[in-house]
């Protein structure tokens, strides 16, 4: 899998276009049964292999499923169900691109119909943390739940000042802490100022989480955003179906998909 760095993206006026190429990904939901047992050769272990880095980086995967579902959601005449089912398609697709080096896993053995198989598994006791920001991360909370095998939910809601842009937290579910291990999802429709994303990424690691241990998945990104998380926090990972070119003074990412938890929700 291919990445883009963040300055360097910035730094090129066709930004909002990337060429990461990234590999094809199938998962098998497979629950975790009685019946798997440690590989004779070994105990069963927990692994997870995360690349090292001190530059946040940016995925944008180039699948033309990716493309497609992002036009139905652009479509201002998209229906607010049809709009919600689009987001929940991007957001299952990302979603399994931010896990593909990030879910520890653990190897076993179990029978099959035709005889003993060594067989992988993610690790049910380290279930990652999704932090969905209300309410448009909402949406992508449905996939990650879906998606994930284990984990654990614990919600944020902010409320945009229209006139400051200034965001305001209205909830806050988080822990009282984080182990350093802990891997964190965040989950957000749209990326624009930045405002919100860094206060949530503040709070997390302010409660012990780190930065190379979190990832974002949000739907469309915008520079301001970028900019404001890559200045302030390295090894940080974002994952989202495109990178728009810029923001309004009403703080709307152009063409972004407009107000997307409005839309999603029929609240228009």
């Amino acid at each position: 899998m291919k990445c883009t760095n963040i300055q360097a993206k910035l730094n090129n006026p066709h930004h909002q276009r990337l060429n990461q190429r990234l590999k094809s990904d199938a998962k098998l939901n497979v629950p975790l049964k009685s019946a798997c047992r440690p590989r004779p050769s070994a105990a069963c272990s927990a692994t997870v292999n995360k690349p090292q880095t001190s530059q946040m980086l940016v995925y944008v995967p180039p699948h033309p499923l990716v493309k497609h579902w992002l036009a139905i959601c652009r479509n201002a005449a998209t229906p607010s169900g049809m709009f919600r089912s689009a987001i929940a398609e991007l957001g299952r697709i990302i979603i399994y691109e931010a896990m593909r080096d990030f879910l520890p896993t653990m190897e076993g053995m179990v029978d099959s119909p035709m005889g003993p198989a060594d067989v992988t598994f993610v690790d049910p006791t380290k279930p990652i943390k999704v932090v969905p920001i209300l309410r448009a991360g909402l949406v992508l909370l449905e996939q990650a739940q879906q998606v994930i095998p284990v984990c654990e939910t614990y919600h944020v809601g902010y409320a945009r000042d229209e006139e400051t842009l200034q965001a305001k937290p209205y909830l806050n579910k988080l822990p009282k802490s984080f182990s350093p291990d802990d891997l964190i999802l965040v989950t957000e429709i749209m990326l624009a100022t930045g405002g919100t994303i860094v206060q949530v990424i503040d709070d997390l690691v302010s409660r012990g989480a780190q930065p190379s241990n979190i990832r974002i998945a949000c739907v469309v990104a915008a520079p301001p955003a970028m900019v404001k998380l890559s200045e302030k926090y390295k090894g940080l990972k974002m994952y989202t179906a495109i990178i728009d070119p810029e923001v309004n003074e009403k703080g709307f990412i152009v063409p972004g998909l407009g107000d997307a938890g409005d839309r999603a929700f029929g609240t228009l």
